[in-house]
Parts: structure tokens; C-alpha cells; sequence
């Protein structure tokens, strides 16, 4: 009885934001194409399925959310957004989007990978796209990022500005997704200092979704990395970052966001004076280009691959405080565009 409860009132609410989006009301979950787009509002309605956090997570879902508004403001779509509360959230928002008019559905995260597999096969007449996971299927794109790539160059800066010789890693869930931001983190650090120490610790186990979400998990580990000589901590953890970032501004050392520019969707001068840099996962390029495929007619599936050879991921530079590094890092990225580095996807 509790369980069918809990998954009535979740069919309720996302009902309830589904109503709210066709409606067009000022819940922020409608976005339409202003005037002089390239093409009328409406003519194509494309849903964005947001994970747990949605909007105002800082990182991952806000990356997704600017993708939609590109498409709004460039194509001329019609944007629809619902948000996962709870895990049944995510199949049920999918079939909304779906029955609500959708031709083109992005998932935002690899625990709509089973959801997704089920609605696609029922739908085969839209096109679907999910992040950071594949489902083989012949109307979905698997939205995939090297973020080992990006990560070797964050943890290359970090190495290039610490002053301790000593930096760390705090990840979301313990899994194979997270394991390639470590990798990539640590030999980036390690080919710039062979003997940097390299701290790393995680939120959670597999199937922990709490580890997403952990502020005062991840602030406790990085309040008691600075106060030991680390200096600079890069966390993957969706918005238990923002505990790193607290602890970085109290202990006055750098902390390194991710998937967005942190420095800029932070908003608090605070924290932009300890974000260091970010490692960028261009989450809004793969939905604007999902997106704009299906406009242009293209809704073939497949694995489309985001890397530092087409800037699917890289490093941010707001506040500066790359400047004088940036060279060695531009050198270090263009070593592995051409080969010359090979970037480890597992630690």
C-alpha cells in the first residue's frame, strides 16, 4: 500500500508539471522560440527529461537546460521539461513527453537507460537521446563524453597550481561513469608531476543516489583534505560539489567544478574566487545537436561521441586563474587529439 501511494502521488506531480508545460505558465518548464527565430514556435516540440536536481543543479541538468533554450532560440522549437523527483519519475515523465507530442525526447543521465529502452521501443516513431549512456536501439542516440579527456587537462592545471604537491578527488557514486573522471583526473596531474599525491574518496557505492545530492558528505572529506595540505580538490558528484566549494571558501583553497562552468553559474563571488577552472562536459551540444538532427529530418540512433577532438569536453578559464598555464595545457590537449597521449578510462 505505501509503495502504490508513493508511486500515485509521483504520477500526480509529474502530471500535475506535464499541465504546467503544455500551459505554457510561468513555471519555467515551457521554453518557446522568441521572435525572428528561424523557424515559428511549435512547429517541432522537443522534451527535455531532467534527472534529479534539474534546473538550478549548477552542473549537469543546467548544461541540458541550455541546450533546450539553444534549440528554442536557434530552431524554433518548442521546449517541454519535467524533472525527476523520485526514481519512478523517470519512465513516467518519458511516456508524458511522448503522449504529450514530443518528436524528439532527451534523457538526461545514464539511470534513464532502462526507462528509455522500454518508451523507445513503444514509441519507434520519435527520436530519443540519453546522456552518458547507450541504448541499443534504432531511434535513440547514446550521448556519449570522453570525460577522461577533459579530466587529464583539470588535473593536469592542478598539478601546474598546487603549491603542496598534494590534490584530490571526491566522486558521486563509486561506478565505471565516475571511475573515468578519476582516471583521467589523476594521470593528468601525474603527467605533469610523476609524484603529485593524489587523495580520492567516494560519496557512495553503486546505486547510491544519495551520493548526488551528499553537500555535507563532500564538504566534510574536503574540509579534512585542505586542513591535512591538499590544496586543490576537483569533485564529480552532481551537486555535492557545492559542499567542496563551501569548504574550499572557508579553508581558502581551490576547488574544480564540473560538467558546467561553475565559476559562472555559481553567482556568488565567493565561490567564484576558489573555483580554479571546470572541467566542461558540453552536455547542452549534444541536446541542441539532438535536437536540431531531428529538425533536420535526421533521427537515426547510434553512439554519438563528444571529445577534446570536436570540444565535446575541455576546461573552462573564467576568473583568470588559468592564464598562465593555458599554453601548457593547449600543448597537453593537442597531444592527445593527435594520439601522442593515451588517456586511461579506468584509475
Amino acid at each position: 500500500m505505501r509503495k502504490n501511494a508513493r508511486l500515485l502521488a509521483a504520477s500526480i506531480a509529474a502530471l500535475s508539471l506535464f499541465a504546467a508545460a503544455c500551459g505554457g505558465d510561468d513555471s519555467g518548464t515551457t521554453t518557446e522560440a522568441p521572435a525572428g527565430s528561424d523557424a515559428p514556435a511549435g512547429d517541432v516540440i522537443a522534451g527535455i527529461a531532467f534527472d534529479t536536481g534539474g534546473r538550478g543543479d549548477g552542473t549537469f541538468n543546467d548544461s541540458a537546460a541550455t541546450g533546450g533554450e539553444r534549440a528554442a532560440s536557434e530552431l524554433g522549437v518548442e521546449i517541454k521539461e519535467l524533472e525527476a523527483a523520485v526514481d519512478e519519475d523517470r519512465k513516467a515523465n518519458l511516456e508524458l513527453l511522448a503522449g504529450g507530442g514530443a518528436q524528439v525526447i532527451v534523457g538526461v543521465g545514464f539511470m534513464f537507460t532502462d526507462p528509455m529502452t522500454e518508451v523507445a521501443a513503444a514509441n519507434p516513431d520519435i527520436h530519443f537521446g540519453i546522456v552518458d549512456s547507450v541504448v541499443e536501439a534504432p531511434n535513440v542516440s547514446s550521448l556519449l563524453f570522453a570525460a577522461n579527456e577533459g579530466s587529464f587537462l583539470v588535473g593536469a592545471a592542478a598539478a601546474l597550481k598546487s603549491t603542496t604537491g598534494e590534490i584530490g578527488f571526491i566522486g558521486g557514486q563509486e561506478i565505471d561513469l565516475i571511475k573515468a573522471f578519476e582516471a583521467g583526473y589523476t594521470a593528468g596531474a601525474k603527467y605533469v608531476n610523476p609524484d603529485i599525491v593524489v587523495n580520492v574518496k567516494y560519496l557512495g557505492p553503486a546505486g547510491d543516489n544519495s551520493a548526488w545530492g551528499n553537500v555535507a558528505g563532500a564538504k566534510e572529506i574536503a574540509a579534512g583534505w585542505y586542513a591535512a595540505g591538499t590544496d586543490i580538490i576537483y569533485t564529480a558528484a552532481g551537486g555535492s560539489g557545492a559542499g567542496t566549494i563551501e569548504a574550499a571558501i572557508e579553508a581558502g583553497k581551490w576547488a574544480i567544478g564540473v560538467d558546467s562552468d561553475q565559476y559562472l553559474t555559481s553567482g556568488d563571488e565567493a565561490a567564484q574566487a576558489v573555483i580554479l577552472t571546470s572541467m566542461i562536459k558540453r552536455v547542452d551540444v549534444a541536446v541542441f545537436e539532438t535536437i536540431k538532427a531531428s529538425v533536420e529530418g535526421d533521427t537515426s540512433g547510434g553512439i554519438k561521441m563528444f571529445d577534446l577532438s570536436n570540444d565535446g569536453v575541455g576546461y573552462s578559464t573564467s576568473g583568470g586563474y588559468l592564464d598562465d598555464v593555458v599554453s601548457q595545457l593547449d600543448e597537453i590537449k593537442a597531444k592527445i587529439v593527435a594520439g601522442e597521449i593515451e588517456v586511461p578510462s579506468m584509475p
